[in-house]
């Protein structure tokens, strides 16, 4: 007798992995925006293939360890469910004015809390797609985003709850970068979620008349 053909269905993310996606997706984020936003020359950039499309990451040695850094600690901060909201400010190198603020909002999904959930597993290639839709979204920012004038450096600020344990000699406390009320458009981005964590973002800029 031939054996029995079983159906198949994706497994379930574990939480180490879902952190592992969402860190990665911050990756390619950050320096997708970096790269289309001028803030670090098109030379320092080159192109890898990621999620089933070419996208560009830096080159230039110092950038790429301050970001390995900073996603080693984040990594930490979703497996203990510390982190909120990530922020990446585009900030105007001579005045220190914010010009950009890239939210990415941080969730877990209330049914992690439930063992009885009888929720089905999400495919990878699904919220894979999801993530090409953001990156893609990213890029054509440069269609409505205002141009920058001059200079720009960038700060990546990390909202986490009190209890988080944050390496006093890395992160310290600092002002929210925010661009005034009367002066700020927002853009809502497209959202992604693995089983775990759902990543909602959005830009606000500096609009002034």
């Amino acid at each position: 007798m031939p054996p029995t053909k079983q159906a198949r269905t994706p497994q379930s993310i574990s939480l180490k992995g879902s952190c592992d996606v969402v860190t990665e997706f911050f990756k390619y984020s950050v320096n997708t925006i970096l790269f289309h936003r001028g803030v670090y020359p098109s030379d320092d950039f080159h192109m890898v293939k990621k999620y089933g499309q070419t996208v560009l990451v830096t080159q230039d040695l110092a950038l790429e360890n301050y970001l390995d850094r900073i996603l080693k600690q984040v990594n930490k901060w979703l497996l203990t469910g510390s982190v909120t909201q990530l922020v990446v400010a585009i900030i105007a190198r001579d005045t220190r004015i914010t010009l950009e603020r890239w939210v990415f909002n941080v969730t877990v999904h209330e049914s992690q809390s439930n063992e009885n959930s009888q929720t089905k597993p999400k495919p990878e290639a699904e919220f894979q797609s999801e993530i090409r839709r953001i990156l893609k979204q990213i890029v054509s920012s440069e269609t409505f985003l205002p141009n920058f004038e001059d200079p720009t450096v960038f700060n990546i600020l990390a909202y986490t709850k009190d209890s988080a344990d944050v390496p006093a000699e890395e992160w310290v406390d600092t002002d929210p970068l925010a661009i005034e009320a009367g002066k700020s458009q927002q853009v809502k981005l497209r959202s992604f979620s693995t089983d775990v964590h759902r990543i909602e973002a959005m830009v606000a800029y500096r609009y002034e008349e």
